[in-house]
């Protein structure tokens, strides 16, 4: 399909002045297709020809001012409209389109369970035109009115209230200005629980299967709803925009949640079945406040092109995290930020495709190249240059030029210049020079700290930078508790910006110097060598989470480095973690210790001792919680003890008991997962995966069954779990993603050792039938992430350069390519 090249949105936008859509869409026609009718009625501003964007299975008929035109016309995704004269017209579309099992364009979705259908509407980028004929860029901004025929017995929510009008026919009340991206529908027998807040209606929404589990939640998630809804209010002087505020949880979604106007989509598994920690549950908080956010960056003033898009998801992302903790309960959200978000942005900025937080816009000439950019960069990396923005510029000053930029740009499209412009009203600070340092740069600064005694015995402090950002930080000086040596009290925490004027004075020597203490900077921090020595034995005993979280950043990016023994991560969580309370920093410990150290960058000799240690870290952790009082630290111990289990032994006696020692009982998520883990072991057959299916029929469990299928150390069971991959295209993109995670496992090497070079041919094919979802999964997660080799290396090389693989799985080989390079240099003695 012809991709929209930027130069040609240009030329549209100053052509085009849409005014309004008329949909209607006929969701009774069968499951294959269903029916779209567009009128779309828009003023051309001279003579010109220009062309509308759609995907049919069938196009029907098109008329323009009653004339009707040649369907066969239709090149692609692009139909022609030729001798445009000035003034206005109105182009007529009718057409089946076909329903989606990869998350883009209507996704259909068949509930195991009970055999209920439920559809929803992803129109990202350009997968509008899977739905509707559109001018489909974000700075062509309408109202859209949209009807729809659904079955009797649904519900079919959108971006407006919606009406039944009887006889399956609803309509939606029409949308103020909003791009083409953001339209929203949901359809099917949504279980729903409603309320009011502030005089507008809210509702959450999810499978009939799920209600149970949503109805638990459901408070959590409207007082959460209600909280971030309420502290907008006190940041936004511009009220919520639009005439309701619903979310969806729907199933086999391929992001965290779409900011549709009134109608946020969220992935299911935030209604959660099983047990879960505190921390997940701030998570699902979190990425309710970030979406809210979107309300008005992003839906109320919207991107012009999408060499802006990280404005958006940036700005969600800080507001998501900072609201968090001033509205909810959840008062420790930077914590989870700094260890399981940060390191994505840190990761993604490392690698040759990186770019910059604003990219120039010859960087993004056309809709495939922005696609690339929904990356760590976009989200962690923008995220942490506002935070430090507003430890620069005061909030203050931030909310108020933020203001400025909503009044100037409500219901039109904005630019990083506009941005910029209206924060610089509400400063004297040269905003537009931060900007250049900040936003137009690429790669991580790293900040080292040396200090220097004098002759009195006070030392001075100087921080060395290997970058080229100004950062405003500040230092953690720590001292030995004298009561306690394995503690460490807070002397001050300095305020310093670098690079410095001159050397700062703190003293006398302390026992730890810790740059970027508080997180609110972006960049890598190193110990000078009394501070490392303190760090190796004493961090437990720093008091504050978010402190810790930045030392065992730095300590994981100098096993990433190469200037740490990967092993010596893993002795230091042994250490301390024993000790750790903080439920986001122990499940990134342990994430990274296992994934990543342990699986890729300790040899097949060393992982097994790797193992071994976590093993005993995770039962120690057991142990401790044996009194019922930390449900959340004792479970993600759990966990992580299934995942590391080298022996089936006691893993297999939980499943066969149903129930860990003292609990938790086993819910099907920790049956699934011990099931993997068995299946990896070769300790179970397919006899005792089908059981547990009929035990656990849900789209979760075929999802479990399908990883633990493709796990099994079998030549039979990896041919077909290859096979459905890679041949079939039958499998939908959650049911693709389950099978590829169970499919590599390190202790099978020599099993699928044929299929690492299979991969590069067969990934390439795959990602040229099926776009761009399950190329994106392709490259993640059926990757050969433990195929650690030269040889591997060569391939994908090879792969890149000769295959011409599409976009979306170039992106992820290269990532994925320069990771296992640094895998392999971390190896090497």
């Amino acid at each position: 399909m012809s991709v929209l090249t930027r130069d040609e949105a240009q030329t549209r936008a100053k052509l085009l002045d849409v005014h309004h859509y008329g949909i209607e869409l006929d969701l009774t026609r069968g499951d294959d297709t269903f029916d779209s009718r567009t009128v779309i009625r828009f003023t051309v501003r001279t003579d010109a020809d220009t062309f509308v964007e759609l995907k049919p299975a069938e196009l029907r008929s098109v008329t323009l001012d009653g004339r009707p035109l040649d369907p066969e016309t239709l090149d692609e995704n692009r139909l022609p409209l030729g001798g445009l004269t000035a003034g206005e017209h109105e182009l007529r579309v009718d057409a089946a389109m076909r329903y989606s099992r990869t998350g883009e364009g209507m996704h259909r979705f068949t509930d195991p369970t009970d055999g209920e259908t439920y559809l929803y509407t992803q129109l990202f980028m350009e997968d509008v035109q899977r739905v509707f004929a559109a001018f489909d860029q974000p700075d062509l901004k309408a109202v859209f009115d949209l009807s729809v025929t659904a079955p009797d017995g649904w519900t079919v929510l959108a971006n407006g209230v919606t009406e039944h009008l009887g006889e399956g026919r609803w309509k939606a009340a029409p949308t103020p200005l909003i791009s083409t991206y953001l339209v929203a529908v949901a359809a099917g027998p949504w279980h729903s629980v409603r309320t009011e807040h502030r005089g507008l209606p809210f509702g959450i929404h999810c499978r009939r299967s799920l209600a149970p589990h949503m109805d638990a939640d459901a408070d959590e998630i409207l007082d959460i709803t209600r909280a971030c809804f309420d502290r907008y209010h006190e940041k936004f002087e511009e009220p919520y925009p639009f005439d309701s505020y619903d979310q969806a949880f729907v199933p086999e979604f391929n992001a965290g949640a779409m900011e549709n106007p009134g109608l946020v989509t969220f992935r299911d598994e935030f209604i959660y079945r099983s047990a879960v920690t505190d921390t997940e549950r701030q998570t699902r908080a979190m990425v309710i406040a970030h979406e809210m956010a979107h309300m008005w960056f992003g839906d109320l003033v919207t991107l012009r092109w999408w060499d802006d898009i990280w404005l958006n998801e940036s700005f969600a992302e800080y507001m998501g995290y900072q609201t968090l903790t001033e509205a909810t309960r959840f008062t420790d959200t930077w914590v989870d930020f700094g260890v399981a978000r940060k390191s994505w942005g840190y990761d993604a900025d490392q690698r040759p495709s990186t770019h910059p937080v604003a990219p120039d816009p010859e960087a993004v000439p056309d809709t495939a190249s922005a696609m690339l950019n929904f990356d760590g960069i976009s989200y962690a990396k923008g995220a942490s240059a506002l935070r430090q923005l507003v430890a620069w510029l005061g909030e203050k000053d931030f909310l108020a030029g933020i203001n400025t930029h909503f009044a100037r740009h409500k219901f039109a499209n904005a630019t990083l210049a506009d941005f910029i412009d209206s924060l610089a009203g509400a400063t004297e600070r040269d905003v537009h020079a931060w900007a250049d340092a900040w936003l137009r740069t690429t790669g991580v600064d790293t900040l080292t700290p040396t200090t220097e005694a004098g002759t009195d015995g006070s030392h001075t402090l100087t921080v060395r930078r290997d970058g080229s950002r100004p950062h405003r930080i500040n230092v953690g000086v720590y001292d030995q508790d004298l009561t306690d040596s394995s503690r460490l009290t807070l002397r001050e925490r300095l305020d310093l910006d670098v690079p410095q004027a001159e050397p700062e004075a703190i003293g006398k020597r302390p026992a730890l110097l810790l740059l970027n203490d508080g997180d609110l900077s972006y960049a890598k921090v190193r110990f000078d060598p009394e501070s490392f020595e303190t760090v190796r034995t004493a961090l437990s005993g720093l008091p504050d989470p978010l402190t810790r979280a930045v030392v065992w950043n730095a300590l994981r990016d100098a096993v990433r480095d190469g200037e740490l023994p990967a092993m010596a991560y893993v002795d230091a969580a042994r250490a301390h973690l024993p000790h750790e309370t903080d439920l986001a920093l122990v499940q990134g410990v342990l994430s990274f210790a296992t994934a990543h150290v342990a699986d890729r960058f300790l040899t097949a000799e060393d992982r097994p001792a790797a193992l071994a240690t976590l093993t005993d870290l995770c039962r120690d952790l057991i142990r401790r919680t044996e009194d019922g009082s930390h449900p959340g630290l004792r479970l993600t111990a759990v966990r992580h003890f299934i995942d590391v289990a080298a022996h089936p032994d006691t893993i297999s006696a939980w499943f066969s008991e149903g129930t860990v020692p003292g609990g938790p009982e086993l819910d099907p998520e920790l049956r699934w997962r011990i099931l993997g883990r068995l299946a990896v072991l070769g300790a179970v057959d397919d006899a005792v995966i089908d059981a547990e299916l009929v035990q656990d029929p849900s789209a979760t469990g075929q999802e479990g069954a399908a990883r633990c299928r493709a796990a099994l150390p079998d030549p039979a069971a990896k041919r077909a779990a290859w096979e459905s991959m890679f041949t079939t295209d039958d499998l939908s993109n959650y049911l693709f993603t389950a099978t590829a995670q169970g499919f590599w496992q390190p202790e099978q090497a020599d099993l699928v050792r044929e299929y690492v070079e299979r991969y590069w041919s067969d990934a390439v094919a795959l990602a040229a039938r099926r776009g761009p979802a399950i190329a994106e999964a392709a490259g993640r997660w059926a990757f050969p992430v433990h195929a650690i080799s030269a040889s591997t290396l060569t391939l994908g090389e090879t792969c890149l350069r000769d295959a011409d693989p599409t976009p979306a799985l170039r992106r992820k080989l290269t990532d994925q390519l320069d990771d296992l390079a640094r895998a392999l240099r971390v190896r090497q003695p």
